[in-house]
């Protein structure tokens, strides 16, 4: 006797084993595929997308793969949306995150084969979560009084968070430019004022931090090349009326002339609109719609610097970064807030112009220009850089750290272990679950380096058995290190959002127990 359905004809249910053993392997899968790119010797992926024009990126960021893998496995999307959350949050870590969460659900999927309840392996987890969480806490470093050692813990980090990408060769460099960057900001997590400009040519090392604000626009001509003391108006509106447009206008005239005198009267009307502008008692007009040859013609008379068609982000960032409002009437020139700075001027960056403006009143914008040899090489150092400055611009607010190298996972394995020791019931091989998962990390670290990552990893164990133990993996001698001596740090916000993060995902998937999918809409043959 067939069961009658109840669902419909398409939809498809997994129910208990089966949905959980592919959730499980679908969370599995993704933590494998960006399991080799964590770590200093991670290796990078190339993304090939199949739209047009077949746009290749080549990334090593955790966030960013996933963020362009189609997946259809529900487990995975979770893991997909946690590291994308991770890069939100605090914007390093994205890797670790998904490699946690994988290693979470392996040691899971030995527990439930051994017919341990999921509720009582989420349990364990929890418990283990909280007395990992606590452990970073006690070892953790806060030198927000010492401003030298401040600011050396952030180069540190810098370092660290660069190290595992395409800029590790001029990590050095780079972190400086990055500390720069941040302690710029005073303490404001926005990067908003951070331009990065991206300019093709050059080598890396070319890059460089300015404390202006670059715009990448040439000026016009016959403008004023430098202005000093430039007050600016940035506006959004049409400056491009004063001719009859012969495609969008119908007018109706019984002879040429008479368009003549329509021509003027607009030309005129432009011309009021300009001296309404130059009443504001401006020398630079930034507009973010084109700008005609007559209109721009009166402001070279004016000595004004008009410049046109300036991309949204750069006016609405100049307009924050020069402390000026976006206008679109002039008719009351007092209301209107303008911009200042110190100094407008034209400046060469590889083959193109570009006009920079410094002594901005924001002191806290700057914009930081990459070179490198190619798009793709750029595209990759930006986004280093901006997990470099995210982590440092949360480490200025929340200043504690921690040693990196994975040290952090050893301490918390270590606690949770005695945790699991004197845990009574079946909650305790959950427990000790989620040590393995978290050893699982400086095992990956070790085995991207080519490493014997079994014998390191126990050798770390034994270290870390010691008390005040600093010991991590040295990735490049090969061996364990001082990760004192070697300066390696990780902020604490991160590795703190690594963990909870890790923990939840892995909880969720664990506690489904079906899966259905729901049929799909019919098309309708339009014959």
């Amino acid at each position: 006797m067939a069961v009658e359905k109840i669902f419909k004809s398409e939809a498809t249910e997994e129910k208990g084993e089966r949905a959980r053993l592919a959730s499980l392997i679908g969370g599995m899968a993704v933590a494998d595929l960006v399991k080799t790119t964590l770590g200093p010797k991670g290796m990078d992926k190339i993304l090939q997308s199949t739209g047009r024009g077949h746009e290749v990126t080549v990334t090593n960021d955790g966030a960013t793969i996933l963020k362009s893998l189609h997946i259809d496995n529900p487990a995975a999307k979770i893991l997909v949306d946690i590291s994308k959350v991770q890069d939100d949050e605090v914007g390093d870590g994205t890797t670790s995150v998904v490699v946690l969460a994988g290693e979470l659900l392996r040691e899971a999927e030995k527990l439930l084969a051994a017919k341990i309840h999921p509720m009582t392996i989420i349990a364990g987890f929890r418990m283990a979560a909280e007395c990992a969480r606590n452990a970073l806490l006690q070892k953790v470093l806060d030198n927000k009084d010492n401003e030298e050692k401040f600011m050396a813990d952030l180069m540190k980090i810098a370092r660290t968070t660069l190290s595992s990408k395409i800029l590790s060769q001029d990590k050095e460099y780079f972190a400086k430019l990055a500390v720069d960057a941040v302690m710029r900001l005073q303490g404001s997590t926005n990067l908003e004022a951070i331009q990065i400009i991206k300019k093709p040519g050059g080598s890396l090392k070319d890059s460089f931090l300015d404390e202006g604000f670059i715009l990448d626009k040439k000026i016009g001509v016959g403008q004023p090349k430098r202005i000093e003391n430039a007050k600016i108006l940035v506006a959004n509106t049409a400056m491009d009326t004063d001719k009859v447009k012969i495609y969008g206008a119908r007018v109706r005239v019984d002879s040429m002339s008479r368009v003549a005198e329509i021509e003027a009267a607009e030309k005129q009307k432009m011309k009021e609109k300009v001296d309404k502008i130059i009443a504001h008692g401006i020398n630079c007009f930034i507009n973010r719609q084109l700008i005609y040859n007559f209109p721009e013609e009166l402001f070279a008379n004016g000595g004004i610097l008009a410049i046109e068609h300036a991309d949204f982000d750069g006016i609405e960032r100049l307009a924050l970064v020069t402390g000026g409002e976006i206008a679109s009437t002039f008719d009351n020139p007092e209301s209107v807030k303008l911009g200042h700075c110190k100094l407008i001027e034209e400046i060469m960056i590889g083959e193109d112009k570009l006009i920079h403006f410094s002594g901005v009143e924001m002191g806290q914008a700057c914009t930081i220009v990459l070179r490198g040899a190619s798009r793709h090489v750029l595209d990759e150092a930006e986004r280093s850089l901006h997990d470099a400055l995210c982590v440092l611009s949360q480490t200025v607010n929340d200043s504690r750290v921690l040693l990196g190298g994975g040290w952090p996972e050893m301490v918390m394995a270590k606690e949770v272990d005695e945790l699991a020791r004197v845990t009574p019931g079946k909650k305790s091989h959950a427990i000790e679950a989620f040590s393995r998962a978290l050893i699982a990390i400086p095992t990956i670290i070790a085995e991207n380096a080519g490493l014997d990552s079994a014998e390191l990893v126990a050798q770390l164990r034994a270290e870390h058995h010691k008390e005040g133990c600093t010991s991590g993996i040295d990735v490049i001698s090969g061996s364990i290190g001082d990760m004192v001596e070697l300066g390696i740090s990780e902020a604490f916000k991160v590795k703190q959002a690594v963990l909870l993060s890790a923990t939840e995902a892995a909880e969720m998937i664990l506690r489904v127990d079906e899966i259905i999918t729901c049929a799909p809409r019919r098309r309708e043959d339009r014959m």
